[in-house]
């Protein structure tokens, strides 16, 4: 798309969309707009949420004109959107995640979604993991991403210490 003349305000719409067929309508609006010649400056799709991307343009109509017709689009919401509601979908912020080697996890993205596995390597730097799945028959490491998996249990010292304590 053009870059956004210096100084003028940008205008943010929200298009509502089938669930889970975003970037399809993404795809479908960026190309309406270029072969169209709409003014639109971006499209985007927030992280983890369903039903709707965010257009950028330069007027209500160019944004409606841009989703027009568009399978799986279902409209451009009445009230345009501001900077500051949707910033924090938009920004990465770095955390410091804790997860460790042991750690029970269950995966929350791509074909092993819901699926629990357990960690057996970490590498911060490359913000990945290596998993074996529980539930397999055959344990096959998979290396994912930090975000693709959740820490639901881990194993700790202290409990096995509790269970030595409460013998006679």
């Amino acid at each position: 798309m053009e870059a956004q003349p210096a100084g003028e305000a940008f205008t943010i719409f929200a298009l509502r969309t089938t669930a889970n067929r975003e970037d399809q309508v993404m795809d479908f609006v960026v190309s309406n707009a270029k072969k169209k010649g709409i003014e639109i400056y971006s499209v985007v799709r927030p992280h983890g949420m369903r039903g709707y991307i965010f257009v950028e343009a330069a007027t209500r109509a160019d944004a409606e004109q841009a989703a027009f017709n568009i399978p799986y689009s279902r409209g451009i919401l009445p009230k345009q959107v501001e900077y500051r509601e949707i910033e924090h979908m938009l920004e990465q912020v770095k955390h410091d995640v804790n997860i460790q080697k042991g750690d029970i996890v269950e995966i929350i993205s791509g074909p092993f979604k819901r699926e629990k596995a357990k960690i057996t390597r970490v590498d911060k730097t490359k913000e990945e993991v290596v998993v074996e799945l529980l539930e397999a028959a055959v344990p096959i490491p998979m290396t994912l991403k930090m975000d693709a998996i959740k820490v639901i249990r881990r194993d700790t010292d202290d409990e096995d210490d509790s269970d030595l304590s409460d013998s006679p």
